[in-house]
């Protein structure tokens, strides 16, 4: 069967995988969806027998139909090699009682790796496919990881030019110096003054503005996003998720058909929404815990059905967490209003508009699967300590928010349920928040020596992530108003 992908925001246009993938965006401003998900066609217990790349095979196929098999093949085996630092690419760590599915051992030592690695060959196969002439442009907004990984992952990949936009004050120093320091000739980091929501909807207003589309495609370039908002990230974390399941089944942790839940630290909604697709695929999953920081708006959505990004932006010390318009999103409100491309509008217009939309009591009665939790910046560093103290295992702040609230959840509910944590990033990306939740007296140390102290008190190698950061040049060292966020694209492309 051939699968076909159509706006959140539009009835009237189909079209295929690749040629969503090379889109990014609608042209409406609505995500491309899949006409339907599709549902698994091997048997869990064959999937125990899997590696990695072999289970993104079997998942990426039911959604990639118009890739051929060698295609996807070759975009898995280039994505999924020695650039991760363990053979199993996503290991399963149990700790305290709960699985950490450690999704942080690519070059950038963030979940993103794991979507962004596969990416920049899955868009330049699609764009064979569709004899895309141009070149494309990369164009995304970061709250921190996306930027890094995706800049890993394009960096000198012919055709194609990568421009990442992050809040200058709202990333950690590592995030930062990752960023900075990127090499290659056809990569551009900009610093932005203000949060990653005003990166976000600068990023949008520019793929929705026709006129510089057109000035764009005279001169011989066009847009195509690395965000989440591309089906192309998307699809590749679904795969985790049942690689997840399928080592809980060959490990003999879990029965076949016996479900598991999930607890995923959440700010744009596109890692949470992969587990959801999973489990509409038939992956036996039964609760998905979203976990929310000080910028609890999910928190809120899931409680009351309202969402409502009127409120102040917390900087936290889970920053990539720190967002108040969660893009995913829209792809479920889609889902809980059956589809309905015209109530999906609707409620994003509003959302534009007043900041806040309320779903109705149907599309409410579609969420009881989800639910949602939050934990402060105290809860967060105690969660670290703790679970370090109690077990050895160290955790980076956007995990502890996960491992809090599953700890409240499991306090509240007595499931008893196997639950996947899933650990977006290394500690070692957010060292300096890591070792002062442990203890106090690291304060005084440099972001480097905390580097060294924490592979002391962890007992894990220095990621070479961080090793190569370590004395690496600033390369990039733009900064721009958000209002001019457009003029600084036209000028990196020599436009105006």
């Amino acid at each position: 069967m051939n699968l076909l992908y159509k706006s959140t925001r539009s009835e009237d246009v189909t079209v295929t995988a690749s040629q969503a993938i090379l889109k990014g965006l609608a042209d409406d401003g609505g995500l491309f969806v899949p006409t339907s998900i599709p549902k698994l066609t091997i048997a869990l217990s064959e999937l125990a027998k899997l590696s990695y790349q072999e289970t993104a095979f079997e998942v990426m196929r039911l959604f990639l139909t118009d890739f051929t098999d060698d295609e996807l093949k070759n975009c898995i085996n280039k994505a999924y090699d020695s650039k991760f630092d363990t053979e199993e690419i996503a290991p399963l760590v149990k700790a305290d009682g709960a699985y950490y599915l450690e999704l942080f051992h690519g070059s950038t030592i963030a979940f993103k790796d794991m979507a962004l690695s596969i990416l920049p060959h899955l868009l330049t196969t699609s764009a064979r496919k569709n004899e895309v002439k141009n070149d494309i442009v990369i164009l995304t907004a970061t709250s921190g990881d996306t930027g890094k990984a995706a800049l890993a992952g394009f960096a000198d990949v012919e055709g194609t030019k990568i421009i990442v936009f992050y809040p200058k004050d709202g990333v950690s120093p590592i995030q930062e110096k990752q960023m900075v320091t990127q090499k290659g000739d056809n990569t551009y980091v900009v610093g932005i003054k203000g949060n990653f929501d005003d990166a976000q909807s600068g990023v949008k207003d520019m793929f929705n503005n026709k006129d510089l589309a057109k000035a764009m495609e005279e001169a011989g370039y066009q847009f195509s996003s690395a965000n989440s908002i591309n089906i192309g990230r998307l699809v590749p974390q679904i795969v985790y998720y049942v690689y997840a399941y399928s080592r809980l089944l060959a490990n003999g942790q879990i029965s076949n058909g016996e479900k598991m839940n999930v607890v995923v630290p959440t700010g744009n909604f596109g890692n949470i929404l992969a587990a959801y697709y999973a489990k509409n695929m038939g992956l036996p999953i039964g609760k998905l815990i979203c976990a929310s920081n000080d910028n609890k708006v999910l928190y809120d959505f899931f409680k009351t059905g309202t969402y409502d990004r009127n409120r102040d932006f917390i900087l936290t010390t889970s920053p990539s967490m720190d967002i108040l318009i969660s893009s995913n999103l829209e792809r479920l409100i889609y889902r809980i209003a059956g589809g309905d491309a015209t109530k999906t509008k609707d409620l994003m217009n509003a959302l534009s508009s007043a900041g806040m939309y309320d779903i109705t009591d149907d599309m409410k009665a579609e969420l009881a699967d989800f639910i949602g939790g939050y934990a402060d910046e105290a809860k967060t560093a105690s969660t670290i300590r703790d679970l370090y103290e109690k077990t050895g295992y160290v955790i980076d702040t956007h995990t502890a928010v996960a491992a809090a609230v599953y700890t409240d959840y499991v306090e509240a509910t007595k499931d008893e349920t196997k639950t996947v944590i899933a650990s977006t990033a290394s500690p070692y990306k957010f060292t300096r928040s890591v070792m002062e939740a442990i203890d106090g007296k690291y304060a005084s140390m440099t972001d480097f020596e905390l580097v060294d102290e924490l592979s002391t008190i962890a007992n894990v190698k220095v990621p070479q992530a961080i090793e190569d950061i370590r004395s690496a040049e600033v390369l990039h060292d733009t900064v721009c108003d958000t209002e001019k966020m457009q003029d600084t694209v036209e000028t990196i492309l020599k436009m105006k």
